[in-house]
């Protein structure tokens, strides 16, 4: 077996063990040519996020993304690059930003999302994840750079259900 063949097997083992404890997601940040970002509106809550979510078994966070802005919003991307690894520290959260371009498909609802539209930086609505607000400012402020940070605070939800979002 060569060497890539066992890192992947190795890589693929350690993701499964790590999924007990650690939840691993992967967001989408889908640019326009104005430099407006794609947001979802989601269906189980007033929020407004990017399309993306959970890294399934067998699945890299880069096919996630891929699977995930399909059934989201209709749209086929390709992962240009990996913007960002951000860890909640409450949560034992870790996600994935990548920066997709789109090569395919149609932006449709779906039963995640009931409504989809690019919003400008300076007028994302204000029920949009405050996580994924700062992860969409990271890349329009620093394009060509890698972030990785740590995110701190209650969840979108907590805020939401508070009156604080």
């Amino acid at each position: 077996m060569d060497v890539l063949k066992r890192l992947k097997k190795t890589y693929h083992r350690f993701l499964k063990k790590v999924r007990r404890l650690i939840k691993i997601s992967a967001f989408g940040i889908i640019l326009d040519e104005q430099q407006r970002v794609l947001l979802c509106h989601r269906c189980d809550v007033d929020l407004w996020n990017l399309p993306g979510g959970g890294v399934e078994q067998g699945e890299t966070p880069a096919q996630a993304v891929v699977r995930e802005v399909k059934e989201e919003v209709g749209l086929k991307v390709a992962v240009r690059k990996l913007a960002g690894v951000y860890i909640h520290s409450n949560k034992a959260n870790i996600a994935f930003s990548y920066v997709c371009d789109i090569t395919g498909g149609k932006i449709r609802k779906s039963d995640e999302a009931d409504s989809i539209a690019y919003f400008s930086f300076q007028k994302i609505p204000g029920n949009t994840y405050p996580f994924h607000v700062a992860r969409i400012g990271d890349v329009l402020a620093k394009p060509g750079r890698f972030h990785f940070k740590l995110e701190f605070g209650p969840s979108a939800k907590k805020l939401f259900k508070q009156g604080r979002l």
